[in-house]
């Protein structure tokens, strides 16, 4: 079996245990935002990816460790044939217990006051669950965005779905990783990657301008790679 076959393979079984566990979860999930989520069937993975609707996703959290720090900022945007849909924006503090660290504050630039002001988790994450029905989530390095999203729908409802996901990281990775020279980690840095593609600097560590970043470099990379537009789903899932 070669690779690109068993890659395809995967991907396929991936995608059927999903629908499986949607479908499953939908039996038991409560009424609400998970419920409406889990009702709307994903993207077939043979649509290209022009007319695949993506919402671009970023999180603030109070550390790295999804079980014991908390989501502390939510920002998204929808990416849609390959045009950033501003007027989809969304940004939002989360109000949380959880005492943040000085260290942290200087990258997030989020005091405790305005996350005293800030929404509660369950509205957050309804609003973005709202946002993802039906569409695919693209974030840069996914486990932050996967393991703290999931975390947060246990800790809401007791059941979390499997999210599909464009990791712009994951994408790069692969193009570095078939030229078979050694490189530096640090060149995949969603930063480092904008420049790379001589897209602007964009003011990092806030949810939605790095949601928005995100969306600008995959934007980039999909131009690079596939001229034509015909790059498929599949393709690019992780």
């Amino acid at each position: 079996m070669t690779s690109t076959t068993l890659a395809n393979s995967n991907i396929f079984g991936w995608l059927l245990g999903y629908e499986a566990k949607r479908k499953q979860l939908l039996k038991k999930a409560p009424e609400g935002a998970l419920r409406d989520y889990l009702s709307v069937p994903l993207p077939d993975i043979n649509t290209l990816i022009d007319k695949v609707e993506i919402l671009a996703v970023d999180f603030e959290t109070t550390g790295l460790n999804a079980k014991q720090d908390k989501l502390l900022s939510v920002g998204f945007v929808t990416l849609k044939k390959q045009q950033i849909s501003l007027k989809t924006s969304y940004h939002q503090i989360i109000k949380t217990k959880a005492q943040l660290e000085e260290s942290n504050v200087i990258i997030h630039h989020i005091t405790d006051s305005q996350k005293e002001q800030g929404q509660a988790l369950a509205i957050v994450v309804e609003e973005l669950l709202k946002a993802l029905a039906g569409k695919v989530m693209l974030v840069h390095f996914a486990r932050i965005e996967k393991q703290f999203l999931t975390e947060a729908c246990y800790e809401l409802y007791g059941m979390a779905p499997s999210f599909p996901m464009i990791d712009t990281l994951v994408l790069a990775k692969r193009r570095l990783d078939k030229r078979d020279v050694s490189y530096d980690p640090s060149e995949l840095r969603l930063t480092n990657l904008r420049r790379k593609f001589q897209l602007p600097e964009h003011h990092a560590h806030n949810a939605l301008y790095d949601a928005i970043a995100t969306a600008e470099l995959f934007m980039a990379q999909m131009s690079k790679a596939n001229k034509d537009g015909k790059t498929p789903l599949k393709d690019v899932l992780l």
